[in-house]
């Protein structure tokens, strides 16, 4: 907890962007990421609101067969996304911790770096890409058997 108090007191400016030539996953970079995920944490939040209030709204009957079934698949379709999300704010969060125990931005496999530009495109990654190649390689030739 205490290195989250610090982190959301740490004044980034809105311009700040990690560099690799300052430590790697210093301070200002970690309040970066934080507020990075935070805010991505946010937005899906609304989005479900949103998506919640939209299907109570949407309760009407149609009459006509085609009218239903094609409420339906939006409303599945719409559900599949939400579950996406939920998954996702999941990700979210353990992104999260790794900031607060500090190791974030190390990859899982390797112990390795992530790369700050693959973190800022992909804040939730865990694995560097090296290691997530080797990764999706090794699904690949199992999905074929």
């Amino acid at each position: 907890m205490k290195v989250e108090a610090t982190l959301s007191s740490l004044l980034l400016p809105e311009d700040y962007r990690p560099s690799e030539d300052e430590p790697f996953m210093n301070m200002r970079q970690r309040a970066y990421f934080r507020r990075k995920l935070l805010a991505w944490k946010e937005d899906i939040v609304l989005q479900t609101r949103e998506t919640l209030m939209g299907l109570h709204e949407d309760c009407t009957q149609h009459a006509d067969l085609a009218d239903r079934a094609t409420s339906e698949a939006d409303r599945a379709l719409e559900l599949r996304a939400r579950d996406r999300h939920r998954k996702l704010i999941a990700k979210i969060d353990a992104a999260l911790a790794r900031i607060e125990d500090g190791t974030y931005g190390y990859c899982e496999e390797t112990g390795e770096p992530i790369g700050l530009r693959r973190l800022d495109a992909r804040p939730i990654a865990t694995l560097s890409l090296e290691a997530q190649e080797r990764h999706e390689r090794r699904e690949r030739v199992y999905r074929e058997d």
